[in-house]
């Protein structure tokens, strides 16, 4: 596999570690899920979201995101759906938690499962443009198959982790957050953070 040289390996590893790592849609749902749930609970959504963002990476890279040039209305409805998903995923967020004694208010007492967390990738925008951008920069085009998949594997390695962590951070924050006021109002923030990175979406659609 001469095209993975050590230089051309250390950039792909960096380039995954500081896009997975950086804030996004899947980390601002780990922390909650960690604070929430603790990071255990979390686990089968951290391996949804890498097993699912490499599934996501082996198709761009084998041409998917010609379909979408070629048809960009599906495009379009993609970022739409995922859009109303995310909206869905941030109310969930901020009702997270165990009811309340009593008052029979219904919330998400689950973190998000392995499929849930797979299927997100696809309509999660960053996902997109880390994955087009991962093969449009590093990724020698017309190289086959073998390229692809292992560096989509590579990247997927990567990825676990350094999504992890957030919902490690998740579950050291828990201590300081056991007011149920104080883990309202962080759920709140998270519901708006995640609320807030459909606003590129919505923008790009109106341009």
């Amino acid at each position: 596999m001469s095209f993975l040289s050590p230089d051309l390996l250390i950039s792909l590893s960096l380039f995954a570690l500081v896009s997975s790592i950086t804030p996004g849609p899947n980390n601002m749902m780990l922390l909650a899920s960690g604070v929430n749930f603790g990071f255990s609970a979390s686990l089968r959504h951290i391996l949804g979201i890498s097993c699912g963002f490499l599934v996501m990476l082996l198709a761009v890279g084998l041409g998917l995101g010609q379909v979408f040039v070629r048809y960009p209305t599906a495009h379009q409805v993609m970022k739409w759906a995922g859009a109303l998903y995310m909206l869905y995923l941030a109310w969930s967020i901020a009702h997270s938690g165990k009811p309340e004694g009593g008052s029979g208010t219904a919330t998400a007492s689950r973190p998000l499962g392995f499929w849930a967390a797979a299927a997100f990738q696809w309509i999660n925008p960053k996902a997109w443009v880390m994955a087009v951008g991962y093969f449009s920069t590093y990724v020698p085009a017309g190289g086959g198959f073998m390229p692809v998949a292992v560096t989509s594997l590579l990247f997927a390695v990567v990825n676990f982790p350094a999504c992890g962590s957030w919902a490690l951070m998740g579950q050291h924050l828990r201590s300081f957050l056991a007011h149920d006021l104080h883990r309202k109002i962080f759920n709140w923030a998270m519901a708006g953070l995640l609320a807030a990175s459909i606003l590129p979406v919505v923008v790009s659609a109106f341009e």
